[in-house]
């Protein structure tokens, strides 16, 4: 699709806003296999496709480092016949998921004789507001189509041309089977205008957005937003390696947990070490993320033991980094692993790497965050890891979404009551 060079950005988003909400009433009602043969149409044209997509993720690849992207962004940008599998893939897991729509959350009957549903309905019309990543408008079109809802993508400027690419591919599928073709619309302007329409929430159109991007964009997207919104503002990840880890599986999952991806949300941050194990697995831990190229901050215990170590400041605590830097600590147990997360951290994934059942126990249920593990890596944060398919984002407030924001946190309820001529004294 091409760039719409319309100057009336609100005409043109009004119009886009209408359509999503007269495809929202249809999805609302259409039958799970019409959403699931449109999701799986969609995977075979986006492999029958593959050499467009690689064209127009090119031509984003190029846009990207003239804008100066780091190489965290580049990479979340790339494309490559592998990841456009996995984007293939992640539609067919979506279309094999139970759909939501319809499901009977729990029944009961009162003494006057009526039955009371809470059943599973669609939001509605849902907007998602994204930067770099152009797998997003799959995993984002498919799990709001799942889940009965229209979509409309905003896609980052610098995805323009691989967005569109896979988005005219979930289009053919809506089109197979015989679903509104505006049921997953992209947003077709570059401009930022079309931002701040969306945040208006279209003349009442737009029922929830979710952001999925750097502070920058989350950040105003939590304040200027006139809608409810699904959030987090940054990934500090921890993970705590209590006395009582096995070595060898706090290590692999420490260089996991940072090496595997660097620029995603659920990469490791901060290492806390135990006091009771710093002697033994301080150095191993820190030398094989070096070894793997990662640069490491830590206060002075850590730069004690090892000399490469470069000092930690209070800031440090809190970054995000999204490249291949860690900040490590040493403290005086799970306690004040937990006080530590509690100040620093942003409530998104934290990690105990012990053998002992009653201290990953505490650390379980005394970290507040949407995602706690044991003995398992950060980089399993993710909805597709957790069996959803995919996901939109991982929502760290708490209400209606917590954690990985899957079909059924894109849906709400309604009571639907069942009478016999019953009237209220």
């Amino acid at each position: 699709m091409a760039e719409d060079q319309s100057a009336d950005v609100a005409g043109l988003m009004e119009e886009v806003g209408r359509k999503a909400r007269a495809s929202a009433e249809l999805l609302a009602l259409a039958p799970s296999k019409a959403k699931d043969a449109a999701l799986l149409a969609a995977a075979m044209t986006l492999r029958a496709n593959v050499d467009d997509i690689l064209d127009a993720n090119a031509r984003d690849m190029a846009f990207g480092r003239e804008k100066g992207l780091t190489a965290a962004m580049l990479d979340r940008l790339a494309l490559d016949e592998e990841r456009i599998e996995g984007i293939a893939k992640g539609l067919e897991a979506v279309a094999a998921l139970k759909d939501p729509v319809g499901d009977i959350m729990a029944d009961w009957e009162r003494p006057n004789g009526l039955r009371i549903e809470r059943v599973r309905v669609p939001l509605g019309v849902i907007g998602v507001i994204y930067e770099s990543r152009p797998n997003v408008t799959a995993d984002a079109g498919a799990l709001c189509l799942k889940a009965g809802n229209a979509a409309i993508l905003r896609g980052g400027s610098e995805s323009f041309h691989s967005s569109h690419a896979i988005h005219d591919c979930l289009v053919e599928g809506l089109s197979a089977a015989g679903l509104p073709e505006a049921a997953i619309q992209l947003v077709p302007t570059r401009d930022r205008a079309a931002v701040g329409e969306m945040l208006r929430g279209l003349g009442g159109r737009l029922d929830v957005i979710v952001p999925r991007g750097g502070r920058g964009l989350i950040e105003r997207v939590q304040t200027e937003a006139r809608v409810p919104v699904f959030a987090h503002l940054d990934g500090v990840c921890h993970v705590y390696v209590d006395g009582a880890a096995d070595l060898d599986m706090a290590r692999d999952i420490v260089v996991n947990a940072k090496m595997r991806r660097t620029g995603i949300c659920g990469s490791a941050e901060t290492v806390l070490v135990d006091r009771a194990c710093a002697g033994t697995h301080l150095r191993p831990i820190i030398e094989a993320l070096l070894e793997k190229g990662c640069e490491v901050r830590g206060d002075d215990t850590v730069r004690a033991e090892v000399s490469a170590a470069k000092q930690a400041s209070e800031d440090d605590w809190y970054t995000e980094y999204l490249d291949a830097i860690i900040a490590i600590k040493v403290v005086n147990g799970v306690s004040e692993a937990i006080e530590h997360i509690g100040k620093y951290g942003s409530h998104h994934t934290d990690a105990i790497v012990t053998s002992d059942e009653k201290t990953a126990e505490k650390f379980l249920n005394e970290v507040d965050s949407a995602i706690v593990l044991h003995n398992a890596s950060t980089q399993f944060a993710d909805g597709g890891e957790f069996g959803m398919g995919a996901e939109i984002g991982i929502a760290t407030g708490r209400f209606h979404a917590r954690g990985p924001v899957g079909v059924e946190q894109l849906t709400s309820f309604k009571y639907v009551v069942r009478g016999k001529g019953q009237t209220r004294p």
